[in-house]
């Protein structure tokens, strides 16, 4: 039986389940949910980074727009506020549309 160790879906243990596996969970306290949830970002961005096709890659973003959702709640806020934010940081200091690189900066 593999051992995974890790943060899943909600629905997986009964996806698993439905195929007439066995397995174990159990329900993580705050400090260890946040915990595995910033593990979880990590994966699903390497994930992202990994991916070769853009399907692929648009799958792995939304896992990982899941997490920051899953995240922003454990802070007290809500997607729609990290938006905000977002959109208020975009307009102050620009995205990343322009593919600007720094490369050094002089005294």
């Amino acid at each position: 039986m593999p051992t995974y160790n890790k943060l899943v879906r909600d629905k997986i243990p009964q996806i698993i389940e439905s195929k007439g596996k066995e397995f174990s969970t159990k329900i993580l306290n705050d400090e260890d949910y946040i915990k595995y949830l910033k593990e979880k970002a990590y994966e699903e961005l390497d994930e992202y980074c990994t991916a070769e096709t853009d399907g692929e890659a648009v799958e792995e973003l939304a896992d990982l727009l899941e997490v920051v959702r899953a995240l922003s709640k454990r802070h007290g806020s809500t997607i729609e506020e990290v938006e905000a934010v977002r959109k208020d940081k975009a307009k102050k200091r620009g995205g990343f549309q322009e593919k600007v690189f720094l490369i050094e900066v002089k005294n």
